[in-house]
């Protein structure tokens, strides 16, 4: 048996459509909110359609030193172009990105995770220092 951990992919999103971008600030102040943004298919477009689409992404902090991390937001995308008329009929179509903002006091990494429904589940990190 298979387990979860075993299902994530990862790769340089730079070359890998499937790949969560997260674009952070490297350093940021102790207690302070900042904003994050996780995109999939930042470099090269991931395709949106009904056959074919990002279903959800992710996002959890990892302080230094926690057991375990915390989801500090979850988005999930839900019209790919389907309609009562049949695949890609409709003319509405989410895009794969979220935007959230966070505080911590300290140190650690953020994670992103997303799901493709032909691909899978796929996974980045990104360290963080705090001031």
């Amino acid at each position: 048996m298979k387990e979860i951990k075993e299902l994530y992919q990862s790769a340089d999103w730079k070359q890998e459509k499937h790949v969560p971008v997260i674009e952070a600030p490297d350093r940021v102040k102790k207690g302070e909110f900042f904003s994050i943004e996780v995109t999939i298919g930042k470099e090269i477009a991931h395709p949106n359609e009904t056959k074919h689409h990002i279903r959800w992404i992710d996002v959890y902090f990892q302080p230094e030193g926690a057991k375990f991390p915390y989801q500090i937001g979850k988005a999930e995308f839900t019209a790919h172009g389907e309609s009562a008329e049949g695949p890609d009929s409709s003319t509405i179509y989410t895009h794969h990105r979220v935007s959230l903002s966070f505080k911590t006091d300290k140190k650690g990494t953020i994670l992103a995770t997303s799901y493709c429904n032909i691909h899978g589940l796929w996974q980045n990190s990104q360290e963080i220092s705090v001031e």
